[in-house]
């Protein structure tokens, strides 16, 4: 059961980490230091897909941050085609190497739109809710085995409350989903847990709030080509 229930959070998570502000976890991206030479480890090798990937959610990336920046509610809203890769040994290392995860790598696929105004009012007023438009987002699970990957088409409609330009809640809400029998309980029961007790909404916040401060900064650093810190 135990299983069952942290499979269905992973792929909760997978599939909310894609439209939710284009997050990237970085550590996804470097491979983790060892015990015995923390600053010895090398730097992930991206393949030319993870890196492609990576670059369009920087382009993204600089659209929203500019809007965070400047506060300015005229001009164009952001549309980006977001992918994003898990590979099958970080999706392992995220459920704590304890619970095995059945299939290998994740690609998951998502457009995602944000109007610019409501952004840059959240930025600025005192207490704003953005109510994003339902978000498409599909997920292939490649089999370990030979065979076509399983694929995961699902539908959320992020609802976040900012207070004093910070995020302080959020949900989901969930919608519509297609899956592979075998899959779509596990689909079912982790976004039907999460509309009804909003499980995954504090983890919204803080990617969002780690968004608009840290992952700007470096956006805004990289532009200059200097450092965030």
């Amino acid at each position: 059961m135990r299983r069952t229930v942290l499979c269905a959070a992973m792929l909760a998570a997978l599939l909310t980490d894609v439209p939710v502000c284009a997050a990237e976890d970085a550590a996804t991206d470097a491979a983790p230091p060892s015990a015995a030479a923390p600053d010895a480890a090398p730097k992930r090798v991206l393949t030319p897909e993870e890196l492609a990937e990576k670059d369009a959610r920087k382009e993204c990336k600089k659209k929203i941050c500019d809007i965070i920046a400047t506060r300015d509610p005229n001009g164009d809203d952001v549309a980006c085609d977001i992918t994003k890769t898990w590979r099958e040994e970080d999706i392992v290392k995220m459920l704590g190497g304890k619970i095995g995860w059945p299939w290998g790598k994740a690609v998951c696929q998502s457009r995602l739109e944000l109007k610019r105004k409501p952004l840059a009012l959240a930025m600025s007023e005192s207490d704003y809710e953005i109510v994003m438009p339902a978000q498409k987002v599909r997920c292939t699970l490649a089999q370990k085995d030979k065979g076509e990957p399983y694929a995961i088409e699902i539908t959320l409609a992020p609802k976040v409350k900012f207070k004093d330009g910070k995020a302080a809640e959020a949900t989901l809400n969930w919608g519509e989903a297609s899956a592979p029998m075998f899959i779509y309980p596990l689909i079912y029961a982790a976004t039907g847990l999460d509309n009804s007790s909003n499980v995954l909404g504090p983890e919204v916040v803080h990617l969002v709030n780690e968004f608009t401060a840290k992952k700007c900064a470096e956006v805004k650093a990289d532009a200059s080509g200097g450092n965030p810190n």
